[in-house]
């Protein structure tokens, strides 16, 4: 739980931490997310990387929505049911020595607050093509915001196991689309255009992989031959090692050479080939992710970036949850740790309010199933149990005014009215509506009526309505209705109440009231919104709450 207590209560907020130990743990760790086109094949890239770090023994296939074993990302009874990612999860795992943090996002753009604010906790992305589609809608709106935060960016090009574009048309359309120089670190092999391994150019290595009779559900084997060894023709065939020579050729004369600097300043990405769905190419992409992938950086804060070696716990919350137990009724924040050493029952202080928190039971995901810890390092993401005392963006640990930046918030961009299909069942559907929103996904404001207080939900996107209308029903048994409202631009106001007032109840316009009584403008359209801004000058509008 995070309690609060008072600062005698606690005593010291933890023993000294060997700074050679938090070096060594900060050089372990990998944070990383996954952004994709919807369909490019991310959750079960995420299930094959789950399967190869020994995380899982059998991997489902988010395909398979029939079948008794779903993508264990997909933890929510919506996502087995539609086969959709609707909720960003953590997936934890050590593989080689190395602790990873896996951040799963949604891949639809109706859950792009959920996203963005999950590429915050991020070190690095991997940025996953269809060989068939290249560089999508999608894929280009989330690089864009990696970029913006300079995250380094791995590239994997999924799918190799069917025909799609020739291998440098897609490196030469990434390189012009998204303005990114890419390095080949592995090339496909092909023989009689099947796709049978990979060429690992870092390590001069080719990877002949055997195909398997469970669809991918176990790793592959594979067989490694050094690019120097004479015998790697007879062991290729020379069609398919005529081709590998003409290809690494091409790449060596005209490509971009290596440069690790660039790659961690997101100039450069190196480019990976494989099939999630085979698993051919993944162990590979693995390994060299790991090596090449930084650890926990610096984090921009209002007192400048905070860096991950210092002693002192930090961290911030970009993401809660209700209800990863519907049987309890929990709520879930989710933490990054920027620095220091956490510790099970420590006391830190909570910025936003100036008070100190206990933070008490955290635990380690792997989606939905988590098991207690005692500690955490930089770059883990650890979860504690709120009783809705913490928000996304809070800032956790430190002394004096810390806040570590560029959590985004976002303006809802469709609205409905929202009301309990059953009256006798209002105080699960309050209790639902609120604890929801709190998630950050939609918004609930109210409009005072001659009925009374009226709950209006505004989300980013329209499938937002859908998912609370489930999770409503499902989570808190309290079924309700979405009435559709043609309102789509919303302003917080401030300023001199009476002018407040007359810019509130202009035409065009709806007044509504947010959980924190601020008053805000629903325009109906953009022609109302830009009359507003022209003539009342005297009030100040805000996109986002102030």
């Amino acid at each position: 739980m995070t309690d609060a207590v008072t600062p005698t209560e606690s005593g010291a907020n933890a023993l000294p931490v060997d700074s050679s130990r938090l070096e060594r743990e900060i050089a372990r760790r990998r944070t990383f997310a996954i952004i994709s086109h919807p369909d490019a094949g991310k959750t079960t890239l995420t299930e094959k990387l789950l399967l190869y770090g020994g995380a899982i023994h059998l991997a489902g296939s988010v395909k398979a929505r029939r079948a008794t074993r779903h993508a264990t990302s997909d933890w929510m009874k919506l996502e087995q049911e539609r086969g959709i990612s609707v909720t960003s999860s953590v997936l934890q795992f050590e593989f080689l020595g190395y602790q990873l943090n896996l951040l799963d996002t949604p891949g639809h753009e109706d859950f792009s607050e959920d996203t963005y604010r999950t590429l915050v906790a991020a070190d690095s992305a991997i940025m996953l093509l269809d060989n068939r589609k290249g560089v999508e809608e999608r894929t280009r709106q989330l690089f864009d915001v990696c970029k913006m935060r300079r995250t380094p960016i791995f590239t994997l090009v999924n799918k190799c196991d069917r025909h799609g574009e020739d291998p440098l048309k897609l490196i030469q359309d990434v390189e012009a689309d998204l303005g990114i120089d890419c390095f080949a670190a592995t090339w496909p092999v092909f023989e009689n255009d099947t796709f049978v391994g990979v060429y690992d150019r870092l390590k001069r290595e080719v990877h002949l992989f055997e195909r398997s009779g469970d669809r991918g559900a176990t790793r592959a084997d594979d067989t490694i031959v050094s690019i120097d060894d004479p015998k790697l023709v007879d062991v290729m065939g020379e069609g398919a090692f005529d081709r590998l020579m003409t290809d690494i050729e091409l790449l060596d004369a005209a490509g971009h050479e290596y440069d690790h600097q660039r790659v961690i300043d997101g100039a450069l990405t190196p480019v990976f080939f494989g099939s999630a769905l085979t698993n051919f190419g993944i162990e590979p992409f693995l390994r060299e992710f790991l090596e090449l992938a930084p650890a926990p950086g610096p984090r921009e804060s209002s007192v400048g970036p905070g860096n991950p070696a210092q002693t002192e716990f930090t961290g911030f919350v970009f993401k809660i949850q209700a209800n990863m137990d519907p049987k309890h009724r929990d709520r879930v924040a989710f933490l990054r740790v920027v620095s220091g050493h956490f510790e099970a029952n420590m006391q830190v202080l909570h910025q936003r309010t100036g008070k100190p928190m206990r933070l008490a039971a955290p635990q380690q995901f792997m989606a939905r199933d988590r098991v207690a810890i005692e500690e955490a390092w930089p770059g883990d993401v650890i979860g504690v149990m709120d009783r809705g005392n913490l928000r996304i963006g809070d800032t956790l640990g430190g002394d004096g005014k810390l806040e570590f930046q560029g959590i985004p918030r976002f303006a809802p961009e469709h609205f409905a009215r929202a009301m309990p299909a059953d009256p006798m069942k209002r105080k699960q559907f309050d209790l639902g509506l609120r604890q929801l929103t709190e998630e950050g996904a939609a918004q609930v404001f109210f409009a005072e009526t001659s009925a009374g207080s009226q709950p209006i939900v505004g989300a980013v996107g329209q499938l937002q309505f859908d998912v609370m209308a489930f999770r409503l029903e499902y989570e808190y048994a309290a079924p309700c209705k979405f009435e559709k409202m043609s309102y789509r631009w919303p302003r917080w106001l401030t300023g001199p109440a009476k002018d407040v007032e007359k810019v509130a109840t202009g035409i065009g316009r709806m007044k509504v009231y947010d959980h924190k009584g601020n008053v805000v403008v629903l325009f109906q359209d953009q022609w109302a919104l830009r009359r507003a801004l022209q003539h009342e000058t005297s009030v100040q509008f805000h996109e986002t709450a102030p």
